[in-house]
C-alpha cells in the first residue's frame, strides 16, 4: 500500500472512530426506550434539519444520482431532484409542526404508534401492518447503503466487497446499539458537514480536470439529449428517447415519498420546540437543492472525465455509480494533502451512507421490539430489557440487511428508488389524513396503507414488466400513493365515524398555534 492510500485509510479510520465515539459519549442518556429511538425530544433546529437531510440523502446523493445524471444526462437526474425539493419543502412546510404537536399530545414516539393512537386502534392492526411494512422495505433500504460502503473501500483499496461491506456496516452497528436515536442525529448533523465538503471539493477538482465548464459542455451538447429535460439520453449505447408529461409526473412523484419516510417523520417529532422548525425548514431546504444541483453537476462533469480517460468507461449506472470514488483516488496522486483531501472527500461518501443506514435501523428495530414485540403480542419488559431488546433487533436487522447487500453489482438508486416508493405510498396518504382530515378512521387508514404498500409491488413486478418500454411503464409511488389515498377516503366515508374522543384530539391539536 503506498503511502497515499495510507494517508486516505488515515483520514476514514479517524472519521468512523470519531462516529463510535459519538456513540459512546451519548450512550449514557438513553434512561428508556422512547429515549433510545426519539432522543427524549431533546435535537435542535440544525441537527433537526440536517440530521433529517442528511438520513434522507444516503449514498444515493454521492453515489447514484451522479451516476444516474452521467450515463443519461439530465431528464431523470433533473426531475427526480426537483420532486424531492418540492417535496422536502412541502414536508416541512405542512407535516413537521402538525405531526410534532400531535405526537406529543397522544404520547407516541415512533410511526405505527402515532397511527395506533390517532386512530384509537386497540387491537393494534395498523401498528402491526405499519410495522411490517417499515421492516419489509427498510431491510433492503439499509442494505443498499452497506452496498454503497462496500463498493467505496473495495474500489479503493482492491480489498474483497463482502469484507469491505462488512467492516462499514459494523462500524454503524456499534454507534446505533450504544447511542440509539441521539448518537444517529448527532452523527448525521456532522456527516451533513462532511458531505457537503466532499460535494464542493470534488466539483470543484472535476470542473479544473475537465478544463473548465465550457470544455464540460462542448462535451456533451452534440448528444443528443444529454441536456435536455424532455429528452432522455443512453451514454451506454447511444440511443435518445423523448421524456413526455407522463415520465416528468412519475419522476416529480419522488417528493410524495417524504410524507411518508418514517426517519424523516422522527425528525420532526424529535425537536425540542416545535416553534423552531421554520429555522430548520429553510436550513433543509436550502441544503438538499443546492446538493442534489451539486451532485447533478458531478455526473455532467463525470462525462468529460471519462471520455478524457481520467476515470473510467463505465459500462451501466451501477458501475457509474464510483465517480466520486474515482475522483477522490485521481486527487491522491497530486501529493499528501491532496491525498488527506481525497480522504475526507471518501468520508462524505461513508458519511452519506452511514446516516441512513442508521436512522433505517433504528427505525426497523423499533418497529420490531417496540411495536410487534411489546405492543402487539404484549410482551412486558422492563425499562432495561425493553433497551437491550432494541440492541439486539438492531443486530439482527443488520445481519439479515449485510446478508442481501452480499450481491457487488446491485444498483444503490433502484433500490433505494422501490424502498422510498414503497413508504411514500404505504404512509404518505395515511400521514396526511390523519393530520389533516378529521374523517379518517383506522378502517380507511388500514385499507389505504395496505393497499399503497402493495400496489408497489404490484405495479413494478407486473406492470412495469408486462408493460415495459410503454406509457404504464412508469414510476411505482405515482400510483400506488394516489390509490391509496383514494382508498383511504373511499373506505372512511362508507364505515363509521371515529369516536368523540379521537375527534376532540383532533380539533384540540388543530387548535394549538
Amino acid at each position: 500500500m503506498q503511502i497515499t492510500d495510507i494517508i486516505i485509510l488515515v483520514a476514514i479510520i479517524a472519521y468512523m472512530l470519531m462516529m463510535v465515539g459519538i456513540g459512546l459519549a451519548v450512550s449514557k442518556q438513553n434512561k428508556s426506550s422512547s429515549d433510545f429511538y426519539l432522543g427524549g425530544r431533546k435535537l435542535g433546529p440544525l441537527v433537526t434539519a440536517m440530521s433529517a437531510e442528511a438520513s434522507d440523502m444516503s449514498g444515493w446523493l454521492l453515489m447514484g444520482l451522479p451516476a444516474v445524471a452521467l450515463m443519461g444526462g439530465l431528464p431523470e437526474a433533473f426531475w427526480t431532484a426537483l420532486g424531492l425539493a418540492i417535496g422536502t419543502y412541502i414536508n416541512w412546510l405542512v407535516v413537521a409542526k402538525r405531526i410534532r404537536t400531535y405526537s406529543q399530545e397522544i404520547d407516541a414516539f415512533t410511526l405505527p404508534d402515532f397511527f395506533a393512537k390517532r386512530f384509537g386502534d386497540g387491537k393494534k392492526i395498523l401498528t402491526t401492518v405499519s410495522a411490517l411494512f417499515i421492516v419489509i422495505f427498510f431491510i433492503p433500504y439499509t442494505a443498499s447503503g452497506f452496498s454503497a460502503c462496500g463498493k467505496l473501500f473495495s474500489s479503493l483499496f482492491g480489498m474483497s466487497y463482502t469484507t469491505a461491506m462488512i467492516i462499514s456496516a459494523a462500524v454503524i452497528i456499534v454507534y446505533c446499539t450504544l447511542g440509539g436515536f441521539l448518537a444517529a442525529s448527532t452523527t448525521d448533523f456532522i456527516q451533513s458537514i462532511i458531505m457537503t465538503i466532499a460535494l464542493l471539493v470534488v466539483i470543484g477538482f472535476g470542473e479544473g480536470m475537465a478544463h473548465g465548464f465550457g470544455n464540460i459542455i462542448d462535451n456533451v451538447k452534440n448528444l443528443g439529449g444529454y441536456l435536455n429535460v424532455f429528452q432522455g439520453y443512453s451514454v451506454a449505447d447511444g440511443a435518445t428517447t423523448s421524456y413526455g408529461a407522463l415520465p416528468v409526473a412519475s419522476t416529480l412523484a419522488w417528493g410524495l415519498g417524504y410524507f411518508g419516510m418514517p426517519h424523516i417523520l422522527l425528525r420532526f417529532m424529535a425537536i425540542e420546540d416545535k416553534n423552531k422548525l421554520k429555522l430548520s425548514r429553510r436550513v433543509a431546504s436550502v441544503w438538499v437543492t443546492i446538493s442534489m444541483g451539486v451532485a447533478v453537476l458531478i455526473g455532467v462533469i463525470g462525462y468529460s472525465l471519462m471520455k478524457q480517460g481520467v476515470v473510467p468507461t463505465y459500462a451501466d449506472g451501477s458501475a457509474a455509480e464510483t465517480i466520486i470514488v474515482d475522483i477522490a483516488k485521481f486527487l491522491s496522486t497530486y501529493g499528501y494533502v491532496p491525498a488527506f483531501v481525497g480522504g475526507v472527500i471518501l468520508a462524505g461518501i461513508l458519511a452519506s451512507t452511514m446516516s441512513t443506514a442508521d436512522s433505517q435501523l433504528l427505525a426497523a428495530s423499533s418497529s420490531i421490539s417496540q411495536n410487534l414485540i411489546q405492543e402487539t403480542f404484549h410482551v412486558k419488559l422492563s425499562q432495561k430489557a425493553s433497551i437491550l431488546l432494541a440492541r439486539v433487533s438492531v443486530i439482527v436487522i443488520s445481519i439479515i440487511a449485510i446478508f442481501l447487500a452480499r450481491d457487488p453489482n446491485s444498483s444503490v438508486f433502484r433500490v433505494v428508488s422501490f424502498a422510498w416508493a414503497g413508504f411514500g405510498a404505504a404512509f404518505g396518504p395515511v400521514v396526511l389524513t390523519a393530520l389533516f382530515w378529521k374523517r379518517t378512521n383506522k378502517y380507511g387508514a388500514i385499507a389505504g396503507m395496505i393497499t399503497g404498500g402493495v400496489m408497489v409491488f404490484f405495479w413494478k413486478f407486473v406492470i412495469r414488466t408486462a408493460f415495459a418500454g410503454t406509457v404504464l411503464d412508469f414510476y411505482e409511488l405515482l400510483p400506488a400513493f394516489v390509490l391509496g389515498l383514494i382508498v383511504i377516503i373511499v373506505v372512511s366515508l362508507l364505515t363509521k365515524e371515529p369516536d368523540a374522543e379521537i375527534t376532540k384530539t383532533f380539533d384540540r391539536v388543530k387548535a394549538m398555534k
